[in-house]
């Protein structure tokens, strides 16, 4: 009984040493960012329905503190809009654009970034749109991520 009890421990323990190895690995490797799943998802814009974010890219001119964020949006609310802004996460600046009519596709720009190419860009984005027929301000929040690209000029 004893040898078999001997036999069973060693079986036990070398494939116990073998699992602990790996999850070492496994908890190294994520620690370093080797495993970071963002890394491997592709970038994304989501807003609320009715202003559709059809494209977007992330830049940096030079360094930190230069880069820009474009985003394409598209008016499916059903009026005209006008002082259409885009204001992002880590940027300071944005310009207003004055009518976005109904159906009509826009790029807008968040300017003085302060972004790093070859990162990830993951922020909030709000666009603050007036109702043509109204006259009221409203303001659709939304998330981007998008790899940071290296552009020169």
């Amino acid at each position: 009984m004893a040898k078999k009890s001997q036999a069973a421990m060693e079986f036990l323990m070398t494939y116990g040493w073998a699992i602990l190895v790996v999850l070492v690995a496994v908890g190294a490797l994520s620690y370093f960012g080797v495993l970071s799943p963002d890394q491997f998802l592709p970038g994304k814009c989501t807003l609320p329905p009715g202003i559709a974010c059809i494209d977007h890219k992330a830049t940096n001119f030079i360094g930190a503190g230069f880069g820009e964020l474009y985003v394409v949006l598209k008016n499916g609310l059903g009026y005209d809009l006008s002082s259409i802004s885009i204001s992002a996460t880590s940027c300071s600046s944005s310009v207003s654009y004055p009518i976005l009519k109904n159906g009509e596709k826009i790029t807008l720009t968040a300017s003085d970034c302060d972004i790093n190419a070859g990162e990830k860009y993951s922020g909030q984005i709000n666009v603050t749109y007036t109702n043509v027929d109204t006259g009221l301000q409203h303001t659709s929040s939304g998330a981007l991520t998008a790899k940071v690209g290296d552009e020169i000029t």
